[in-house]
């Protein structure tokens, strides 16, 4: 059998390790990682080999050659243009012949039992065979489901954790019968895992997985990098090192000083000829590579350092990679996670901080405190974008500096010449943020529409009503006014969508920005018609003679968001009397800043009941989602307030109209829906899949709880300012008080619960509660739905785990006719998440379950 190796990666997320390398070369105690690969094919008895190669391809055929060195014949297939797995095999087509072949990554490390994988797709029939593993944490991954003879029932390529339903992930090792290279198209891009397979299993066509127990270690982060090299040392992969194994689990290699021995402790690699002073600590887990100098009292413990690298007296390295050829003077520091690239210098007590990346070819002078990467800033997390969109500490995580660089790759991902809107709220964080986002998106040639201080549902309503080509708004979090929010819009007005987020990270992680001639560079305007353009939209959206005659008197909490610039200009069109709290100016007192986190709900009722308000409303720091208060003084749930908005809204729709929901609502909304010959649309639970599904055609609305609606005949996004509006078009229908309205509607019984589990075993969790539950399903003839997480509906009674997006923690929604009903269905849901943690709880470890009063809180 031949094999087919895929060796054509980059390694974005492995840099600065891979900036001047193809991620298969990167060294695993001394050896490519690309040469273990070659070794496990050797010894399962494959040896016509040919590598498809893209980035930096000289380099592996010179390492490489023939191939002689490594026992096999080794040939070559150079992708001019990225051709994606699937398209690289293809053109390596006419080297394969005719008969069944495998096709691994270059860039894993595994010592799979490629004989008994290959006896299996044999035995199935299949057209291909995917080697699957089990991950704790299989987000990066593209994750399988399987049926029990194995056969594949479903791709999920990177899923979120609303999609995690197994933790079978996709190796990037196939078998694959010859007749399948026919299915990839020629001269274009073309994926194995997120193009080939899905078409394939959509037609039928017989795939198979393969469940192995043997050790896999993708190498595409830095942190899976050094665990692989721990694999090694520990000898938890089947697989040779090179040099003299010694006690303790200690590789020499040729030429080095036997006297540096004693300050070295096991399991520990050193490469050949590499000189090591007699009063160097060596610890467990260092790795070093050839020709690499220690000199006295240096310390290694948990790191890898290249080729050619000198260290220098009393140099401290802990859990820390260091490229080839760098010098790292005396007394310089690197703490855990910190990546030093090919070629840099680290001067005399230079202290680089937990973390930190350090790119190729730089210097750090002397005594330098280094706390933010050179090219990135420091971050704790996987992925650039959250729910919210960037965020992070201002000036920690979130620099002027930063903000320049990510606006650059926003503006690089755009064409050139095209234009945004710009907003943000009145905070001087959010002001200095923007500027430097504005900076960098005319350096690479983008125009910026400037609307200065508004809210971000006005910057959606100008992309939407100019026709831009996307926008930003920056400001402070809510729940923390020492945090930045960044959010990046697209046309017409909603959350920029997950394929573009990722092409912004991968731009930035390259540092390829677009560069433009001067005469090309962005420029500014400044608009002045937009906030009367929204205005007047606003007022004729609704029916303003109504309002009028109601004469509402209300009062407002603004909490200095910049719905204080907009509404006083709408109450008063609509001769709605109002009385204000917390409004905005240029900027808030820094004093009241601390008062952001929530609105100041007795403020708001003790004026109610001292005017008589018709009602009271809170206006969240970013004017999106509105609290709101009845004329008792009561605050309305948001629960309520979003059955009112559906009740109301679908009476005055046309029949047939559209309401969208998270599958976490209550389904009393879908009743009340239908008396008015509406129905609900469910969606994942997240603002960005809301605003997707709203729209859609026949939307007239969308609503989460929390207080945030969209409605789309006026613009696709939350808006506070648009639901006091339509809320007062609605009442002025009626002549019921609010308190009555609220009263009238029917009553949830909705619960929610939270459950903590570590990230490093919600894949793991998710996978056996979903499989328990699906037993259960079976037994009971209920239906279990796989949508943002995982739903059991047993009658009119329904339960829904959903693991958390951002936090450590599964949710657990049930509703049932009655709360004993409801509590019986999360019961089932708890206990099997308990179960599930516990079959993988270690040693003194347990689980609690937290409850919430109710599905609003």
């Amino acid at each position: 059998m031949k094999a087919v190796v895929m060796a054509g990666g980059e390694g974005t997320r492995l840099r600065p390790l891979t900036s001047s390398q193809p991620k298969p070369m990167v060294s695993l105690c001394g050896k490519p990682c690309l040469e273990y690969i070659l070794d496990l094919l050797v010894r399962h008895d494959v040896h016509d080999v040919v590598a498809t190669l893209m980035f930096l391809p000289q380099i592996i055929r010179d390492a490489f050659g023939d191939g002689s060195t490594a026992g096999v014949n080794l040939e070559y297939s150079v992708e001019l243009t990225p051709a994606g797995t699937a398209g690289s095999v293809k053109l390596a087509q006419e080297r394969l012949g005719d008969d069944t072949f495998l096709a691994i990554s270059g860039d894993a490390l595994t010592d799979m039992d490629l004989t008994e994988l290959l006896a299996f797709h044999r035995r199935s029939g299949a057209l291909a065979t995917i080697a699957l593993k089990r991950m704790p944490n299989p987000l990066d991954f593209g994750v399988v489901i399987t049926a029990a003879d194995g056969r594949i029932e479903r791709f999920l390529e990177k899923p979120t954790w609303g999609e995690v339903f197994s933790d079978t992930v996709n190796t990037g090792i196939y078998v694959l019968e010859p007749e399948i290279l026919r299915r990839i198209p020629p001269a274009r891009p073309f994926d194995f895992s997120s193009e080939l397979f899905p078409l394939l299993l959509s037609a039928g066509a017989p795939l198979y997985g393969f469940v192995s127990d043997d050790y896999w270690q993708d190498i595409g982060s830095l942190d899976s990098y050094l665990a692989a090299n721990r694999d090694l040392l520990d000898g938890r992969v089947k697989a040779a090192i090179p040099g003299l194994e010694l006690h303790d689990r200690i590789f020499l290699g040729d030429g080095v000083n036997l006297e540096a021995l004693e300050g070295m402790r096991g399991p520990a690699f050193v490469g050949n000829y590499a000189r090591l002073d007699a009063t160097a600590r060596i610890d467990s887990y260092s790795v070093l590579g050839a020709n690499v100098v220690v000199k006295a009292n240096a310390w290694t413990r948990n790191s890898v350092v290249g080729a050619n690298t000198y260290i220098g007296p009393s140099v401290a390295l802990n859990g820390t990679i260091v490229g080839r050829h760098c010098d790292l003077k005396a007394g310089a520091r690197c703490d855990e996670g910190a990546a030093i690239g090919d070629h840099c210098v680290l001067g005399e007590q230079a202290e680089i901080a937990r973390d930190v990346k350090i790119y190729p070819f730089r210097t750090v002078e002397p005594g330098a405190q280094v706390t933010g990467s050179l090219i990135w800033e420091k971050r704790g997390r996987s992925r650039l974008f959250s729910r919210e969109g960037v965020t992070g500490l201002v000036n920690v995580d979130v620099s002027a500096e930063l903000a320049v660089r990510l606006a650059m790759a926003y503006g690089t991902v755009l064409p050139k010449g095209a234009v945004i809107a710009a907003s943000r709220d009145a905070h001087r964080a959010a002001r200095v943020m923007k500027r430097a986002l504005i900076s960098g998106l005319n350096g690479v040639g983008v125009n910026v529409s400037d609307l200065r201080v508004a809210s971000s549902a006005l910057t959606r309503f100008e992309i939407g009503r100019s026709g831009l080509d996307g926008g930003l708004h920056v400001y402070l979090a809510a729940w923390d006014p020492e945090r930045v929010l960044i959010q990046f819009v697209e046309p017409p007005g909603i959350d920029l969508g997950e394929q573009a987020q990722k092409q912004i990270e991968r731009t930035l992680g390259r540092q390829d920005f677009r560069r433009v001639a001067a005469d090309d560079l962005g420029d500014v305007v400044y608009p002045h018609r937009t906030l009367n353009a929204y205005t007047d939209s606003l007022v004729a959206a609704w029916n303003a003679k109504a309002i009028r005659e109601r004469a509402f008197r209300i009062v407002v909490d603004y909490a200095h968001s910049p719905a204080s610039l907009v509404l006083p200009r709408i109450l008063d069109a609509l001769g709605v009397e109002f009385l204000v709290l917390r409004p905005t100016s240029h900027e808030p007192p820094t004093p009241a800043i601390r008062d952001w986190r929530d609105g100041d709900r007795d403020a708001v009722r003790t004026m109610i009941l001292e005017t008589r308000a018709d009602l009271g409303l809170i206006v969240d720091a970013d004017a999106e989602r509105l609290s709101i208060i009845d004329e008792t003084g009561e605050e309305v749930s948001h629960e309520a307030a979003l059955l009112l908005f559906v009740k109301m809204v679908a009476q005055r729709s046309p029949a047939g109209s559209t309401i969208a929901l998270p599958l976490t609502v209550t389904r009393l909304a879908d009743a009340l829906a239908d008396q008015a010959n509406a129905r609900v649309l469910r969606t994942r639970s997240t603002p960005s899949a809301l605003m997707h599904a709203a729209i859609a055609d026949g939307v007239v609305l969308a609503g989460i709880l929390g207080g945030g609606y969209i409605f789309p005949s006026f613009s696709p996004a939350f808006d506070a300012v648009a639901s006091l509006a339509v809320l007062l078009d609605l009442l002025a229908t009626t002549e019921e008080p609010m308190s009555r309205l609220i009263a009238d509607l029917p009553r949830s019984s909705i619960i929610h619960r939270t459950i903590p589990c570590p990230w490093s075993r919600k894949g793991t969790v998710m996978r056996a509660t979903t499989g328990e539950l699906q037993t259960l399903a079976q037994k009971l003839h209920a239906d279990i739905t796989l949508i943002d997480g995982v739903r059991l509906t047993i009658g009119s009674a329904w339960a829904h785990l959903v693991p958390d997006s951002d936090e450590p923690v599964l949710h657990v929604f049930a509703e049932g006719v009655d709360i004993t009903e409801s509590e019986r269905m999360s019961d089932i849901i708890v206990s099997a998440v308990g179960n599930a943690l516990d079959g993988e709880a270690g040693e003194g470890e347990e689980w609690q379950v937290a409850e919430c009063e109710s599905a609003s809180d």
